[in-house]
């Protein structure tokens, strides 16, 4: 058996990681063993010598944040917290006392139910600080955590006390570096020089396919001087002593993010060293006993831990942040009493909760049949609802005047190097712009970014991931429809609305007005486990007049009637969101011209609506009422739902048009005159 006197605990305690790595992936039959195993000395050096965690409050507001980016590592950090004794915390944010991660959840490695799932999952694993996994969206989201820490040292912190000053830290691979998002956020983080970032880039130079020399020959070093970093390398992960100068290095440095370059080999000492297979499959049962050989450590034995491990774990990273938690908590209590208001601020922050009389702070607009675009009523709300929450911040992908999400009361101002403003610029990069506004979410701030709806696609993979972290990022896109006109169909959204509605967890809104749009933002405002799709118009929409149509408190509900024929029941049922309702008010009055009654019905987010009872949702669409029309200027896929088998949707089939408005209008069938026209063929179908 292995003892301290045949090794040091330094020796000992990595191999405990890599017997680990290798067990729980080999039971599995799935998984990396090669990253894990390679990055293990880099892990326990920064996690026992450097980091601020507590494991017994894995949540404590100024600890320093780990990502591990390269996700399919996960093995290592189900190690590191199940060694450390992380505790889980619950979802109402309170320390309980069973371990994160059991030493049977680690033999259960990618198995139903365990909490170590085969990528890091947010909410699922405490002690995860962002869900991994596509590569490069660590490091995005570790961008965002370096920018919130400092804007919240911007706001909060006073003479004597420094309630944040905490580091982030990313290891990031060879993969995570060819994904462009890396090197948007990258490039923004040099910008700003975030000098409380720490990118650690595990250069085993092999990806699934083999060598990177097939696909990856850049010298990233140089590529990393270019953005404005500080580069150091450390030239064999082993040798402990060169990553924590490395590590020095970087808390040394005050003006730039930092970049450390280790070079590992895949598998170190393994049957199956530098190749593939070691990356992308597990060694297979007798590799194993050969590499615990190689190491030292008993052959024979899976999920092995030397009791003076995790003492060792618990006398460095346990006592260091113990002592750090304790301290911030005492100068917290000093500091409450001094600025109640802040730390009023901060302990509603960490809660997701949001500010008394918040809601007072929310517009109304008057009726107008000129009217406004959304997104200009929005950029209104957004300003009135951003002084009632000063954690409420954001920007645009390069497109704030179009977009309207600039914040410009006095004192607003710009986040730059040397600025921490609430007003954020991250360029034309709308994948790393959202997966940054995660990583600010994931830091408890209420980010929002912003473009144009056809850029979504740009940043499919963070939308989808903030609704899979349950995180209530604000997602904000204009120009919503072929009303974008002469631009033409490259920047014409079809598609995306069916798409972003697709994302499980993804509350999507398209108001039809100012005061919708006020409506909407009372809903995502006050959410805390939900990110929201906010999507408005360029041109002007009119402002309903709610002395004659139902409220638009109604948005709270997904959908509702807007307006009924003035006696009896509906012949037929118009559907509509967005700048399309307006267009199902007009037809309406053309068919009660010829004396027939139609309901109108605003579906501003169908999410909403499809979790009312049944019972409401039968009073807004009554089955017995058969004949009915959608109408949106987006692809029609899902409208059946509501239309249902006898309906129709007057909808996009195509791309767009380069022209003017109004032509585009007549052209795709969005006139009064074709709407009717469908109403009156589906009474005809139903009668």
């Amino acid at each position: 058996m292995l003892t301290t006197t045949a090794i040091d605990l330094d020796t000992l305690s990595v191999n405990t990681i890599r017997g680990l790595c290798m067990d729980a992936i080999q039971r599995a039959e799935s998984g990396h063993p090669g990253t894990p195993m390679g990055i293990a000395p880099v892990a326990y050096t920064l996690w026992q010598r450097f980091l601020r965690f507590d494991p017994a409050d894995p949540i404590w507001p100024n600890r320093d944040r780990f990502v591990l980016s390269e996700g399919h590592a996960s093995a290592l950090l189900w190690s590191l917290l199940h060694l450390t004794g992380v505790r889980a915390v619950d979802p109402d944010y309170e320390v309980l006392g069973r371990p994160s991660v059991t030493l049977e959840d680690l033999k259960t490695f990618r198995q139903l139910d365990s909490r170590a799932p085969g990528h890091p999952e947010y909410r699922w694993t405490s002690g995860v600080e962002a869900t991994t996994g596509p590569l490069g969206q660590g490091d995005a989201n570790s961008v965002g955590m370096a920018i919130a820490g400092r804007w919240l040292a911007s706001r909060y912190n006073r003479d004597g006390f420094t309630l944040f000053d905490f580091d982030v830290y990313s290891i990031t691979g060879d993969g995570d570096l060819m994904e462009g998002i890396s090197s948007e956020a990258a490039s923004l983080a040099g910008h700003l020089r975030l000098a409380n970032l720490c990118w650690i880039y595990d250069s085993n130079r092999v990806t699934i396919e083999g060598s990177t020399d097939l696909a990856f020959t850049e010298d990233v070093a140089e590529r990393f001087l270019a953005y404005g970093w500080n580069v150091t390398t450390v030239a064999d992960a082993n040798d402990l002593d060169s990553v924590e100068r490395a590590l020095h290095n970087f808390q040394t440095e005050h003006e730039r993010p930092t970049l450390i370059v280790v070079h590992s080999h895949i598998g170190y000492g393994s049957p199956v060293e530098d190749t593939a297979q070691a990356h992308g499959k597990p060694l297979g049962a007798q590799a194993v006993r050969e590499t615990k050989r190689f190491f030292g450590m008993p052959e024979d034995v899976d999920f092995y831990i030397p009791d003076q491990v995790s003492e060792w774990f618990a006398r460095g990273i346990g006592a260091r942040g113990g002592a750090a938690r304790t301290a911030w908590r005492s100068s917290f209590a000093e500091y409450r009493a001094r600025y109640p208001e802040l730390a009023d601020e901060i302990e509603r922050m960490q809660r997701r909760e949001l500010p008394d009389g918040w809601q007072d702070a929310l517009p109304t607009f008057p009726a107008d049949a000129k009217g406004v675009a959304t997104r200009a009523s929005s950029g209104q709300v957004l300003n009135a609802l951003a002084q009632a929450v000063p954690w409420l911040l954001g920007g645009s992908a390069d497109l704030a005047p179009s977009t309207e999400t600039r914040l410009t009361f006095p004192g607003a101002g710009d986040f730059q190097a040397g600025q921490d403003g609430r007003n954020f610029h991250f360029g034309i990069r709308e994948h790393a712009g959202a997966a940054i506004a995660n990583g600010m979410a994931l830091s408890k701030l209420r980010p929002y970014w912003s473009t144009f709806l056809i850029f979504s696609d740009y940043a499919r993979a963070a939308i989808r991931l903030s609704a899979l972290m349950e995180i209530p990022t604000v997602h904000i896109f204009s120009h919503d429809s072929i009303g974008v006109g002469e631009d033409g169909p490259t920047h014409q959204p079809v598609e995306q609305l069916a798409s972003l509605r697709a994302t499980p967890g993804l509350l999507v809104f398209r108001p039809a007005d100012a005061n919708e749009v006020v409506e909407s933002w009372r809903v995502l405002a006050g959410l805390r486990r939900e990110p929201a799709a906010l999507v408005l118009t360029r041109q002007a929409v009119p402002t309903l007049d709610r002395t004659r149509l139902a409220a638009a408190a109604g948005v709270a509900k997904g959908a509702y009637v807007l307006a009924d024929p003035p006696s009896g029941e509906p012949d037929v049922i118009l559907l509509a969101t967005g700048s399309e309702v307006a267009l199902a008010l007009a037809a309406r009055d053309e068919l009660a011209a010829d004396g027939i009654g139609a309901r109108v019905v605003s579906m501003p987010c169908w999410e909403l609506f499809d979790r009312q009872p049944r019972q409401y949702r039968d009073e807004v669409l009554p089955p017995a009422i058969r004949a009915r029309v959608a109408i949106e200027q987006a692809s029609t896929l899902g409208w059946e739902r509501y239309v249902g088998d006898a309906g129709a949707i007057v909808g996009m089939h195509t791309f767009g048009a380069s022209a003017p408005l109004k032509q585009l209008l007549t052209k795709f069938g969005f006139t009064p005159e074709r709407v009717t026209q469908v109403a009156r063929e589906q009474m005809a179908a139903n009668t």
